[in-house]
Formats: C-alpha cells, sequence, structure tokens
C-alpha cells in the first residue's frame, strides 16, 4: 500500500490516478488485510482530495462485486440510492418500485443502515417501522418476497460482509470517501437497467461511463433529491440516458406531463416515510407525493423500455395505483419477507389481496 500511497497521496495538483490494475491490488488490500486501518485511512483522503478516477471506481466495484453471495433475478431495474440516506425528501423509490413491480417490471432496491456524512433516513429504517428487520431478514424469505411481489430488496452489507466490514472505518472517518459512490454501483442482482441518483452535476459523465463499463444496458443518471434516483416533481431535473453504449443528456420535466406540485415542508421520521408511501399505494397520500411517484415510476418504465414515452408510462403507473396492483404487491412484498409485518386488511381492501 506504501507505493500506492505515494501516487495519489501528492496532493491536489501531484497526485496522480492509479491504473485499473493498480486499484484492484489497492482494493484487495482493503479486503484482504494487508493495508492497516491509518494506510487505510490515509488512501480514502487522498482519493477524496485528488478526485477518483473511473478505473479506480470500477476496480473497487469489481472487486467487492466478487465478495458478494450471487442472486438470481433476471431482468430487473436497480435503483440505487443513498446509502447514508435522506433528510428533506419522501423516499419515493419505495412505493415507486411496487408500481413497477405492478406494470410487469422487476425491481432491485438496496440499502444499509446509515452512513456518514449526511446521517439520513435509510430504507432498512423505514421498513423496520414496518415490522421488516431488512439487515436480518432471512435470505430465503427476501427471495421469496420478491418472487411474489416483483421487487427484491437487499441488505447490501449483510449480502457483502467484505463492505460491512469497512463499516467501522468509514464512521470514524465521518466523511463522503469512494465507497460512497461503489456501494451504489454493486449491482447486487446483476440488473441490465439501472436508475441511479447523484448529488453534483460534476459527476454526472463519469457516473454515466462508470455505469457503460459496468455492463449496464439501458440507464439513467439523475441529479435528484439529496443526490438520490428519486427526480422532483416541483422543478425539472437534470439527467443523462444511458443506452447503445452511449449516453445523451435529458430534462424531466413535470409540468409537461401534468403532474408538477410542490411537496410540503415535513420533518421526516422513518414512520412517516413507510406510512406516506403506503397512504401513495393505498390512494390515500397528498396529491403531490402520489404525483412524485407517477413522474419517477413513469421514468423507470420509460428506461426499462416498457413504455415507448413518458406519457404512456403515467398512464401506466396511474392505472398501477389506482387498480391497487401495486397496494397488492406492497402487501405480498410484506407477507413474505415477514409474515407478521403485513398490514391489517380494511374493507376497503376486500377482494384486492393476490397476485
Amino acid at each position: 500500500m506504501y507505493e500506492l500511497l505515494k501516487e495519489v497521496g501528492r496532493g491536489k495538483r501531484g497526485a496522480k490516478d492509479l491504473t485499473y490494475e493498480q486499484a484492484t491490488i489497492a482494493a484487495e488490500m482493503f479486503l484482504n488485510g494487508s493495508a492497516t486501518p491509518a494506510q487505510m485511512g490515509a488512501f480514502l483522503m487522498a482519493e477524496r482530495i485528488k478526485s477518483e478516477s473511473l478505473d479506480e471506481l470500477a476496480a473497487f466495484v469489481e472487486v467487492l462485486r466478487r465478495t458478494m453471495s450471487p442472486v438470481s433475478f433476471p431482468d430487473s431495474l436497480d435503483c440505487a440510492g443513498p446509502y447514508d440516506g435522506r433528510r428533506k425528501s419522501f423516499m419515493a423509490t419505495l412505493p415507486a418500485a411496487f408500481v413497477l413491480a405492478a406494470c410487469g417490471q422487476r425491481v432491485t432496491l438496496h440499502g444499509s443502515p446509515s452512513l456518514p456524512p449526511k446521517w439520513g433516513i435509510t430504507l432498512t429504517d423505514v421498513l423496520k417501522t414496518a415490522g421488516v428487520s431488512v439487515d436480518a431478514a432471512d435470505r430465503q424469505a427476501l427471495l421469496s418476497a420478491a418472487e411474489r411481489s416483483g421487487v427484491l430488496i437487499v441488505p447490501t452489507e449483510t449480502w457483502c460482509p467484505a463492505l460491512h466490514k469497512l463499516r467501522p472505518l468509514r464512521l470514524e472517518l465521518g466523511v463522503r470517501t469512494l465507497f460512497n459512490t461503489v456501494e451504489k454501483l454493486l449491482r447486487p442482482a446483476d440488473s441490465p437497467s439501472m436508475a441511479i441518483g447523484i448529488f453534483h452535476g460534476t459527476v454526472f459523465e463519469k457516473v454515466a461511463e462508470l455505469l457503460l463499463r459496468l455492463g449496464v444496458e439501458r440507464g439513467i443518471v439523475v441529479q435528484g433529491m439529496e443526490g438520490s434516483e428519486d427526480v422532483s416533481a416541483a422543478k425539472p431535473s437534470r439527467a443523462l440516458i444511458v443506452e447503445n453504449g452511449s449516453c445523451r443528456p435529458f430534462v424531466v420535466d413535470p409540468a409537461s406531463l401534468g403532474l408538477q406540485a410542490e411537496a410540503p415542508d415535513t420533518d421526516w421520521t422513518p414512520e412517516l416515510q413507510r406510512q406516506t408511501a403506503e397512504a401513495v399505494l393505498n390512494g390515500t397520500a397528498e396529491p403531490a407525493y402520489r404525483n412524485m411517484v407517477l413522474l419517477n415510476s413513469a421514468l423507470r418504465l420509460w428506461i426499462t423500455g416498457r413504455v415507448p414515452n413518458l406519457d404512456e408510462g403515467v398512464a401506466a403507473a396511474r392505472q398501477a395505483l389506482d387498480s391497487r396492483e401495486a397496494w397488492d404487491r406492497y402487501r405480498q412484498w410484506l407477507d413474505a419477507a415477514a409474515p407478521s409485518a403485513a398490514p391489517a386488511a380494511s374493507a376497503r381492501d376486500a377482494g384486492h389481496i393476490g397476485t
């Protein structure tokens, strides 16, 4: 590690990017214990100052992917949100996953307990309020839930122990590191399609190039809310469409689809995130949250080729909500992932349970 540190640790102007081969060696040293905590911390901080290259990020992704337990969930769309969670925005990706499943598009979501620098609410926090401790859930139960509902939810650090081993180091550093990007790109189900969010517009092209390099056939990179894969319904959002081996710019404009709406300022908690997601799925949510889910669902249906344009994507998503098929898919997931967690059926639900 000493020789590699000499390359990346020369300061902003003098530092050199590692080759893919060198970065692979560095990643392996992180995982096999041959790098000390001090060396790993120095490397991560040097990379933060220098800014990670495509080769370096790709190498760390590939090395970590080799340590993951294989998952079979063909043709799913991988939705990669920030592992450090959210503080100010609605997690539309959760109900949108069940909308997509109701439209015939499988979805993979993944996450872990919260991390720095944001320390926000994560997917695992939200699901825990529904009675499902994803990190401790039986693997087969999660796979069964995926087959029943069309949505696979992966506790990344549980299924990738090598990533979990790095958590203490990341918590001690307390700042963003290359792993904040790498973990979003692990694609636990080897999905051919991907929706991924970024925070800073300066890394648009880099992340799009990474998708192409890592074998993603179709995808979208969005400057989403809090760096998430969710675009806002309140204003246009920048995006890059990845397909056919290239990428092109795109603007997601909710007003052009009749979906523009401003969500109220909210003090989010994991419980409130879950309640709002369920309200969208069962038809009782405020219009702004429903519109956000319609918009993101339509965008992802279009990216995966399920619909020819965004207008038809909105129509398909609206049908999935209005027919309550998306709600049924969510109930099926809960029932399979943790049977005691499924919300009690009400009179309104009668006749709507099932596939």
